[in-house]
């Protein structure tokens, strides 16, 4: 659980609930203008003029969300605090302040907190977001976290998941399936390492898969460049639980079809390579796998040539009229296939 297994470590009844808040959140300081009161008081306060809030939270829990076997604490917090700004990103919104709530039962000790806490702290200074209040409380049943996000932005600027219409583009950010397979990696040395403890992880060669999934990044730079390209996107959607399962929420919102070309998905290399090593198809890794965290959105047709050049952007299909359903076309034989969501269930 601690890179540091010889250090002295501190019970946190030591500290009590209020002692522990302090202890974690006394180096964090206000950055944006419109935190006007932080943590410390019963509520924060938050003042933006002329702006729409945006607001998301969500749960992470041992054993359902992350495993501590090889998880370092201090990536977790930092990915959990990334999956929230994601969902603030993909409302074409700034996201400005955040809110964390830890459940811990008593085996974590002081300073595993403070290594989540660290990596909460590295988020919040490179996405220019303020820790502005939470809450600690015991758990019996390990780790769990919530991490609530704001945002704001122009009520013109808001891009929701209903929007899109016949014939519009549908497009990506960066690359997918390389979470899934960072995922395979660490799961596979996990079960080598429980079955003998004395072989060395088999990791090299794979940072890139690995970094996709230990220490992802929320695209909350696609606002600022839409905006220089004059474009506002019709839906919009994070890429957290696969492509496929985000596809299948903008068509049921928006109430259109969509047609994704094989050929046309996004995907690095060493996906592609570590996909055959794993004997899976790289396409299902971006389809089914998640935890990508890049943006999916819809165009209108007029505004491809503001795009096309964009190297972060890739179109993948078009929507279609509802009765079209939703398919992929298959490389080489335009053959239509169903898309199903075959990612990540909750429960």
């Amino acid at each position: 659980m601690l890179e540091n297994k010889n250090q002295n470590l501190t019970p946190i009844s030591t500290l009590g609930e209020f002692g522990l808040i302090r202890h974690l959140t006394e180096k964090f300081s206000l950055q944006n203008p419109s935190s006007e009161l932080g943590v410390g008081d019963d509520g924060a306060v938050i003042f933006q003029e002329g702006k729409r809030m945006v607001v998301s939270t969500d749960l992470f829990a041992e054993g359902v969300h992350f495993n501590l076997g090889y998880v370092p604490l201090k990536h977790l917090g930092y990915k959990t605090v990334v999956a929230n700004l994601s969902d603030i990103a993909a409302m074409n919104a700034v996201p400005t302040q955040i809110l964390v709530s830890v459940a811990v039962s008593n085996r974590f000790p002081v300073e595993a907190l403070e290594e989540i806490y660290s990596g909460i702290a590295l988020a919040c200074e490179k996405y220019k977001v303020d820790l502005i209040g939470g809450d600690t409380t015991s758990s019996t049943s390990g780790l769990v976290m919530s991490i609530t996000a704001i945002g704001a932005a122009d009520q013109d600027k808001i891009v929701t998941r209903k929007g899109a219409q016949e014939n519009d583009l549908l497009v990506v950010t960066g690359d997918l399936g390389g979470a899934y397979l960072g995922l395979q990696i660490l799961e596979r040395e996990h079960a080598v390492f429980l079955a003998n403890p004395q072989m060395q992880p088999e990791m090299e060669g794979y940072d890139y898969l690995l970094e996709r999934q230990l220490k992802p990044e929320a695209r909350t730079d696609v606002q600022e460049i839409l905006e220089g390209l004059e474009i506002v996107p019709t839906s919009m959607i994070d890429i957290s639980d696969g492509l496929a399962s985000e596809v299948l929420h903008l068509s049921k919102q928006s109430e259109v079809g969509f047609r994704i070309y094989e050929n046309k998905v996004p995907l690095d290399p060493l996906t592609v390579s570590t996909a055959e090593e794993f004997n899976i198809s790289p396409v299902t890794c971006a389809l089914n796998g998640g935890e990508d965290y890049e943006l999916l959105f819809t165009i209108a047709p007029k505004d491809f040539e503001k795009i096309k050049n964009h190297l972060d952007f890739t179109v993948i299909g078009h929507a279609v009229e509802l009765s079209q359903g939703n398919h992929l076309v298959l490389s080489g034989s335009n053959e239509l296939a169903e898309i199903t969501a075959q990612g990540w269930k909750h429960f």
